[in-house]
């Protein structure tokens, strides 16, 4: 008996909100229950076809004669699927019904572009297949060796057991020996004609040295269809008597009545010297120094001779201002020189240093001077590039503009290159040290130039005209006001340079 004070409790399962199962309700008969009955059915709906659909399905059956190769079954396939494909697209009222083509005219245009892609591709891949060849591969086998031949011919060369036994595949037998012969061959049966076509105006366009064609000076060439021969042959020893020959890019082994021999050559070198000496015609002289050293190329030439070649080319590269020319003729010198074959060296390691001051190049710079000897250092060249590079790591222009001034050789061409970045390295630190202004001719003087109108030149190339002022004493740069302007354009100056050394 619960007594005051005493918590309120309630039987086990039961809650206060009401009981905490579910009723069910007893089963009283062992009676199978009946099952649910089934959704009503849907009758299919009738489509009323438009009359110009009926009267193209009454057209499409309406024979007069049999085509060969479609019969009705096709036909009336073809026409479920017009007729398909029209209603699923909401297209059976926009179709010009009378006028579009039948189904079996339709299966005619499909099977004729069949039979045309398929001649395309047999013949793309060069590898026709007649039907008298397909009897032959599933009728024609009358043994068990056909059989093992064909299924051979299917596995790939990797998965194929070599009969071979270990001294043919390490010795390698003629079948190799013709190798690249046997892939032009098969290249050219499996070609496209527009293909081989092509290649024969290659072949006709290059192919000028032969009876047919023309040959010059100027568009000689040395290819044929010969097989490329074995380099252990030796080099081409040429024949050519012309001493003046365009250059052209080889395609091919070049033939010995394409290429001058060394006496022909000697020639040829006294010639082009004489002509830039009296025409100055860089285009041509640098056309005909490239086509001869390609003739000392191809015939293995490395002797004294070559080296006045790739020196000569050098040499007027540097004062036509052609840095990529001059920079393939000094790759090849250094080899050349290595050899002790005679030349300038010293000469073209101070054009080395002076060079790779310009590109800014420090690990080229590092790799001369490992190189340079005690004898390189006592060349006056070699001196004066060592000198120069000095003076810039050291920040001291007044040495560098005098050094300038006294380049030997052609060395000033090379410094040309880079003079007026370090003109404006050096006016940005005069416009921090002087102040308020300096006298032009003073900057004239610093900065190697010719005269004041050429230095005042330079500062308005460089957006200083502002800061010119005309005084009792003369023109004077006021380089108080240029704060860092200077500084600015000597950034943009020593921006990077490629390794032909160009900006």
């Amino acid at each position: 008996m619960a007594s005051a004070g005493w918590p309120h409790t309630t039987a086990p399962g039961v809650t206060k909100g009401g009981p905490s199962y579910t009723p069910v309700t007893a089963r009283r008969t062992l009676a199978r229950p009946e099952p649910p009955e089934p959704p009503p059915t849907t009758k299919a709906v009738k489509i009323d076809w438009p009359q110009p659909v009926r009267e193209y399905v009454g057209r499409a059956f309406a024979i007069d004669k049999p085509i060969p190769g479609i019969d009705r079954a096709d036909i009336a396939t073809k026409l479920k699927s017009i007729i398909t494909n029209a209603a699923e697209n909401n297209q059976l009222f926009t179709i010009d019904w009378p006028n579009h083509p039948l189904p079996q005219d339709v299966i005619r245009q499909e099977r004729a572009l069949a039979q045309q892609f398929s001649a395309a591709a047999t013949i793309a891949s060069g590898s026709p297949m007649s039907p008298a060849s397909k009897k032959r591969k599933s009728m024609d086998v009358e043994s068990q060796d056909a059989v093992a031949a064909a299924a051979a011919a299917t596995v790939p060369p990797w998965r194929q057991k070599s009969t071979a036994n270990l001294a043919e595949r390490m010795t390698y037998p003629d079948r190799t020996t013709d190798k690249r012969q046997k892939k032009a061959d098969q290249f050219r049966s499996g070609a496209a004609t527009s293909k081989l076509s092509d290649l024969e105006k290659r072949k006709q366009r290059f192919d000028l040295g032969n009876s047919g064609g023309t040959s010059s000076p100027n568009n000689a060439s040395s290819r044929d269809d010969s097989p490329m021969p074995d380099a252990r042959n030796g080099p081409v020893v040429g024949t050519c008597q012309k001493l003046e020959k365009s250059y052209l890019r080889l395609t091919a082994p070049p033939k010995p009545e394409t290429v001058r021999p060394l006496p022909i050559l000697k020639q040829t070198l006294g010639m082009l010297i004489k002509k830039w000496k009296d025409e100055h015609n860089y285009g041509y002289i640098c056309d005909q120094f490239k086509s001869l050293r390609q003739d000392l190329t191809v015939q293995h030439i490395k002797t004294e001779f070559t080296v006045r070649v790739y020196e000569a080319h050098a040499r007027i590269a540097l004062e036509k201002g052609d840095v990529g020319e001059y920079n393939q003729c000094q790759t090849q010198l250094r080899a050349l020189h290595k050899q002790k074959l005679g030349g300038c060296p010293g000469e073209f390691t101070a054009y080395r240093i002076l060079y790779f001051i310009y590109t800014c190049n420090r690990t080229g710079m590092n790799d001369v001077l490992a190189d340079l000897t005690a004898q390189d250092k006592e060349n006056a060249a070699v001196k004066h590039a060592l000198q120069t590079r000095t003076a810039l790591a050291t920040g001291n222009y007044h040495k560098f503009f005098r050094l300038f001034n006294e380049a030997p050789n052609m060395g000033a061409y090379l410094m040309d290159m880079f003079v007026d970045r370090e003109r404006l390295s050096a006016l940005a630190k005069i416009c921090r040290a002087f102040k308020p202004d300096v006298r032009v001719d003073y900057l004239t003087e610093e900065f190697a130039f010719a005269n004041d109108q050429q230095c005042a030149q330079f500062i308005c190339d460089y957006g200083g005209q502002q800061l010119l002022e005309q005084k009792p004493d003369g023109v004077r740069f006021a380089c108080g006001k240029a704060g860092n302007h200077f500084d600015i354009a000597k950034q943009q100056a020593f921006r990077g340079v490629d390794i032909k050394g160009q900006i």
